[in-house]
């Protein structure tokens, strides 16, 4: 039956007011008050079913009455107009119905209803369109944020707040599943000691989502008795309504589950379940990434620990005493520390142990031997080139500096570093910039500089051999490492641990140094120092098969191990004897002062005017300093 004449201006109303309202409330309040003349019917309202409950959206002519709402529910299940005294009910789809008070034609009543549904499916449509654009861009707003921390703790906290944020809950917690011990971990979980909430994997609705996989909505009048109140009375809470989602890991493992309590307004929708399901699997990707970076953090950080603990400092003589108390003093500042010593004392050992007692120790150490390097390659090794900047330039390669940033760059034998590369590596100091070569755009980079040579740097300033200005950029703090022969009876406890050492790397028993062999170690001169000592007790671990180490197995301790056994075998005459040893003894003892010549002297009880004297006697070089015997 066609709509009467002169109803068609309600047709009209709802195509024009269907295309001007973003709302369903906005369409109904316009549409409602004027269908109810033209229909006529007293009360006209549209109710939708969000079980358990019924709510109102907009109503004309109710008053103080309530829709009837068992009619509403017999409409919508049979699907189909129900009448029952001066009331009618007709379905208007997704959840929504019509209700009519008053003596109405059902035919009329049907019609309108098709065009007011086609009018509601239009509006709704609509504002979920634009809802679902906002729901989604303040999801990434928040993802966004999430990315920002590595954080396990403050991940979860930020998830928490942006769950009851965007679905206007009153708390929200991420349970997270320790399969291991068959619990969920719950947190933030406000009221509970530690902030930290554990419970079976089985139990309360958080249990049957992690079990099923499947979303869980109870709560204001719909599975209330669900509810596990044993956590209200342990945190003073009250729970009225729950919303739970899986987090699935983008492979479908499930990780916990997210669950929001107590909507503050009524209760959870499907819209809300859907909005948390999209941010449960952004979450989920979120944790995840988090737990890969926090285990590989940990890993590194049990790497840097076994790292630092491996760098020991072997013995007790007051010499390494005093180095050790040094490193302690300095390691944790930014200071620049030049180490000095005799090939093979441990200079890089000494380097690493400062920079593991310091705050740098979890950023990288890397070390560059400046004496390997061609001078054409120094620039580009140390501050990396661009792509196309040489012939073997293949690819854009960053240099130590930029690899070392954060940490500590260790330049060994920069005594060796040529006049023109000293220049560049003081730029870079005093800048704290570098540009690669082939490139111009300088690149910021926070290094804390270890140098170690094994030569006098000051000898070589003053002969124009090493630039002063440099000099004095890395030589803030200096550290001295004594030769081994000057260490005493840490040679043994060195010898015992280097042994010990690579016999447990072969897995064999280590074996004993015999009373003969500790004093032959003890009175080698170790021209090789820590590095020699070493070298020989890898090949004694390899080589030697019985539980003793006898003083014959040092054979491999060059012949002569003593200055006093060399002398001993010399053929010449008395005096050509004592001056030998003259030149030999003031030889080493100038070397162990490392070139310092008042030092020198004063170790050997003379004034250093005789003891440049003293070598002219005995015709040895004195290196240029004749003018200074002169003024003596």
């Amino acid at each position: 039956m066609p709509l009467p004449t002169d109803q068609i201006p309600l047709l009209r109303l709802l195509l024009a007011s269907s295309g001007r309202h973003d709302t369903l409330r906005g369409l109904l309040d316009e549409v409602l008050p004027e269908a109810r003349d033209l229909l006529p019917a007293a009360s006209l309202a549209v109710v939708h079913a969000n079980p358990p409950k019924w709510e109102l959206q907009a109503a004309s002519g109710l008053g103080d009455r309530q829709a009837p709402s068992e009619l509403v529910a017999d409409a919508l299940d049979r699907d189909a107009l129900a009448a029952s005294g001066e009331w009618s009910a007709v379905p208007l789809g997704d959840g929504y119905a019509l209700a009519a008070r008053g003596r109405v034609e059902p035919v009329a009543l049907k019609q309108f209803a098709e065009g007011l549904a086609a009018a509601q499916r239009s509006v709704l449509g609509r504002q979920r369109r634009e809802h679902r654009i906002r729901r989604l861009e303040t999801i990434l707003e928040i993802t966004h944020a999430w990315r920002q921390t590595n954080s396990m703790e403050a991940l979860l906290k930020a998830m928490a707040e942006a769950a009851t944020e965007l679905l206007q809950a009153d708390r929200a917690s991420i349970f997270l599943w320790d399969r291991s011990k068959h619990e969920l971990v719950g947190r933030p979980a406000l009221g509970v000691k530690g902030n930290e909430l554990r419970i079976p994997d089985d139990a309360g609705i958080v249990g049957q989502v992690i079990q099923s996989g499947q979303s869980r909505r109870v709560g204001g009048g719909l599975g209330d008795e669900e509810i596990d109140r044993e956590v209200d009375r342990a945190t003073g809470y009250t729970t009225r309504t729950i919303l739970c989602v899986p987090l699935l890991a983008p492979k479908g493992r499930c990780l916990g589950a997210f669950e929001v309590l107590n909507k503050r307004e009524g209760h959870f929708t499907d819209d809300d379940e859907r909005g948390l399901i999209e941010l449960a699997a952004h979450a989920a990707v979120a944790l995840q990434n988090t737990q890969e970076f926090e285990e590989l953090l940990t890993k590194h950080q049990q790497l840097v620990a076994e790292a630092a603990q491996g760098l020991q400092l072997i013995g007790d003589s007051p010499a390494i005493e005093a180095v050790r108390s040094t490193i302690r003093r300095i390691a944790d500042t930014d200071l620049a520390i030049l180490i000095l010593g005799d090939n093979g004392t441990g200079k890089e050992v000494v380097a690493r142990s400062i920079h593991y007692l310091s705050r740098r120790r979890e950023q990288p150490f890397i070390a560059v031997n400046c004496a390997a390097i061609a001078e054409s390659l120094l620039e580009s090794e140390l501050f990396g080139h661009e792509k196309g900047a040489f012939t073997d330039a293949r690819e854009s390669r960053p240099g130590k500096f930029e690899l070392a940033s954060g940490g500590t760059l260790f330049l060994d034998e920069i005594g060796d570093m040529s006049l023109g590369g000293q220049s560049k590596l003081l730029r870079v100091l005093e800048d704290k910039t570098v540009v690669r070569v082939g490139g111009s755009t300088p690149i910021h980079t926070e290094v804390r500089i270890l140098a170690a040579t094994n030569q006098d740097l000051a000898a070589m300033v003053r002969a124009k051999r090493f630039r002063e200005d440099l000099f004095f950029r890395l030589n803030v703090v200096s550290l001295e490492l004594p030769p081994l022969r000057e260490r005493g009876e840490d040679v043994l406890k060195l010898a015992d641990h280097f042994l010990q050492t690579f016999c447990r790397n072969m897995g064999r028993r280590a074996p004993k140094f015999s009373p003969a062999a500790r004093k032959r170690v003890l009175a080698h001169g170790w021209p090789g120092n820590v590095r020699e000592l070493r070298n020989l007790c890898e090949r004694l671990a390899y080589l030697t098969t019985g539980d003793v180490v006898e003083a014959d197995d040092l054979a491999l301790i060059e012949s002569g191990a003593t200055d006093s056994e060399r002398l001993a075998e010399f053929a010449g005459s008395l005096a050509d004897a004592t001056r030998d040893f003259q030149q030999h003894y003031i030889r080493k003892t100038i070397d162990a002062a490392r070139g310092n010549m008042s030092n020198a002297a004063k170790r050997l009880g003379l004034h250093r005017s005789n003891l440049y004297r003293k070598m002219r006697q005995l015709e040895m070089a004195t290196e240029g300093n004749e003018e200074e015997l002169d003024e003596d």
